[in-house]
Order: structure tokens, then C-alpha cells, then sequence
């Protein structure tokens, strides 16, 4: 990656796989039966978040648009099913137990879906200023212990999505910073805050939400935001 956009991606990596590793030893050490509070918890804080985010939008339209366009393309590139795939393929290469889906693909929606995310990447890519993704690093070693000692371990493999996802926005930097503008960024952040809420919500068995499959929206509301 360079000398630029190496310190802040690679903590957070580190942090994720050190936080689903405590989380794994402690999973193997919890009964079963104390593990719903825990998942409901993490479920509950999960839609806080989401709705906190969410809320930020100031151009309703804008938000739902970006949500039923990104919905319909992410339904026709069936970005669901391709996941399921990859982490079928990690499954099946490391003998991963029941559930490397579930967790694979909820942590790296939740880690990756936000504009502290994107917003740090580019920071750290530019300026070498990791504030952003250290801060974010430490968020989400927390949630790995909790998302790795109820879903799983899939959990530990979404440092490859952060590790890919942040180091390429970090890489490319100098073309997306000019698009970064205030209603861009608020945009990507009611847009990521509903689809954090629909993790949530998939977590506590509210409903199944393919969640996966609006990740093209963040793309959308760029688009409408420049608009």
C-alpha cells in the first residue's frame, strides 16, 4: 500500500483478529443458554447504531432512493449469493463450523459499511492521519469479541474484507476525495446507518433483510449526493 494508508488498515485489522480470537476462547467457555442475551445485546446496539447514523440524513429522498436503487443492483449482480460463495470457500478450506456465513458477512457489512470507514481511509491514504481508523480500530476489536463469541468464526476472516476494502479506498484516495463533499457524506451516512439497522434486525430474527445486496447504495448516494 505505501507509506500512506498502512498504519491506521492495518490496525484495524490487527484489532479485529485479536478481539475474534478473545472472543473465540471465550465462546468455547460460555454455555450456550448465556449466549442469546449476549447476541440480543450486540443486536440491540447493532439498530442503535444504525438508527444514529440514519438520522443524520438530511435529504430523505435522496436515502431512499440510494436504498431502492442499490437494492435492485445489488439484487441483479446477486452480491448475496457471491458472498454465501466466498465464504463457502473459506469454509470448506479451513473445516470452519456451521455459521462462517452469518459472521463473515455481518462483521464485514458492520465493519466496513460507515463513513468512518471510508472517511479514515482516505484520510490515512492522503495525509498519513490515522485518527479516524484508530478510533474505528478500537470500536470494532470491542464488537469482534462480542460478534465472535456469538456468531462465530467467520468473524476473524472479515479482516481480509477490511484489509482489502479500507487499503483500496486508501489507495485511490486522490480520485475520491474530490466527490467527499458535506451532503455526499451524509448521505453515505443515512444510507450505511439503515443498513447497519437491517443487521441489527437480522440478528434478533426480527426478519431476514439481504442486507448484502443493498451495499450498492453507498455507491448511489454518492452519485445523488453530488446531485
Amino acid at each position: 500500500m505505501g507509506g500512506r494508508g498502512v498504519i491506521g488498515t492495518l490496525t484495524n485489522v490487527a484489532t479485529v483478529v485479536l478481539g475474534s480470537i478473545i472472543g473465540l476462547s471465550l465462546k468455547q467457555r460460555i454455555p450456550e443458554r448465556l449466549t442469546i442475551p449476549v447476541v440480543q445485546g450486540v443486536g440491540l446496539f447493532t439498530m442503535v447504531l444504525g438508527v444514529n447514523m440514519a438520522q443524520q440524513g438530511k435529504s430523505p429522498l435522496v436515502v431512499l432512493f440510494s436504498l431502492v436503487i442499490g437494492g435492485v443492483l445489488g439484487e441483479l449482480l446477486r452480491i448475496d449469493v457471491k458472498l454465501d460463495s466466498l465464504g463457502s470457500w473459506f469454509e470448506s478450506r479451513f473445516a470452519a463450523r456451521d455459521g462462517f456465513n452469518k459472521g463473515f458477512i455481518a462483521a464485514s457489512l458492520l465493519f466496513c459499511v460507515g463513513p468512518m470507514a471510508v472517511v479514515g481511509s482516505i484520510q490515512d491514504g492522503l495525509y498519513g492521519n490515522y485518527q479516524i481508523l484508530l478510533t474505528k480500530s478500537i470500536m470494532d476489536g470491542v464488537c469482534s469479541i462480542a460478534f465472535a463469541s456469538t456468531l462465530g468464526i467467520g468473524v476473524p476472516f472479515s479482516a481480509l474484507v477490511i484489509l482489502l476494502f479500507q487499503g483500496g479506498i486508501s489507495l485511490a484516495a486522490s480520485l475520491v476525495r474530490p466527490l467527499l463533499t458535506d451532503p455526499v457524506i451524509t448521505a453515505m451516512t443515512a444510507v450505511g446507518g439503515i443498513m447497519i439497522l437491517g443487521i441489527g434486525i437480522n440478528m434478533l430474527g426480527l426478519a431476514k433483510l439481504k442486507v448484502e445486496n443493498m451495499l450498492p447504495a453507498i455507491l448511489v448516494a454518492v452519485f445523488l449526493g453530488m446531485l
